[in-house]
């Protein structure tokens, strides 16, 4: 299977080297055109035999899929430079939640696919969103989510849900990231050495991870099970509910309100 990869910034060079580190891909088989040419050369310096293209139309020739890892904004100007090379067996895959799949089926004549991958999917963890298009076959949808069954646990999601699935599965890490933080700096404030503080961390963050995911109890089971009424880690649950009471209902408001936003962007530079 052929790819090209239009964009190497943070998430195209993420998706690009996690797919050849699972053996989705030999570098050969990879294209990437990127407006700064630098990132895909060192993308082909550490992946020798990736292809850098020196223009998009060229990483979109005769490619049966084609990643669009680029701004927003970007994908007018993207699907102009491609289009005279797009064919109808062609599958197209947008990272980007706010261009709808039914925005990309009226420019371009190939399946159309949306999915959303996370920061976490480096590792070969974490889920990827999936939502399809009306002109891929059954054959198709099963392809996609097996090639990213390589980086991550593909979920498809009803497209009108993608801000709240993104919320949790793209931008959860950097929130829980943000959390972890300030609870390393609180331990390193009693005199804990701060390196050994966020080796604690995050080995507790990864078992509670495996814990719920295995099935061994939910959220709230778990803790129940941590805490004991009268305890040390009851009392500290209390003052941490009334510190973040209401927090990640605003937190999702915030990222509500700017996805309404970009929508709107998306909408304007993409008409005719």
């Amino acid at each position: 299977m052929k790819a090209g990869f239009i964009g190497a910034g943070s998430m195209g060079s993420l998706l690009t080297g996690s797919f050849l580190r699972a053996g989705a891909f030999s570098p050969s088989d990879l294209t990437v055109a990127t407006r700064t040419r630098s990132k895909a050369e060192a993308l082909a310096e550490r992946y020798p035999g990736l292809v850098v293209a020196p223009a998009n139309i060229l990483a979109a020739q005769d490619q049966e899929l084609i990643f669009l890892c680029v701004k927003p904004l970007d994908y007018r100007s993207v699907l102009d430079d491609i289009r005279p090379a797009l064919r109808p067996e062609q599958t197209i895959i947008s990272i980007t939640s706010p261009v709808t799949i039914a925005q990309l089926e009226a420019i371009v004549p190939c399946k159309v696919a949306k999915v959303i991958p996370s920061i976490v999917n480096e590792a070969c963890l974490g889920a990827s969103l999936f939502m399809f298009g009306s002109r891929l076959a059954a054959a198709d949808r099963e392809a996609l989510m097996r090639l990213f069954s390589a980086i991550s646990r593909p979920v498809e999601i009803p497209e009108q849900e993608v801000r709240a699935a993104s919320d949790l599965s793209s931008c959860g890490p950097a929130f829980m990231a943000c959390l972890l933080e300030q609870f390393i700096d609180a331990a390193a404030s009693t005199g804990m050495d701060r390196q050994l503080a966020t080796t604690l961390a995050c080995e507790m963050l990864f078992g509670t991870a495996h814990i719920l995911q295995s099935g061994f109890c939910s959220p709230e089971q778990l803790q129940k099970r941590v805490s004991v009424p009268g305890g040390i880690t009851a009392a500290a649950l209390e003052e941490l509910r009334r510190a973040t009471d209401g927090a990640f209902l605003r937190v999702l408001q915030t990222t509500h309100e700017k996805f309404a936003e970009d929508l709107r962007k998306v909408e304007r530079s993409l008409r005719p």
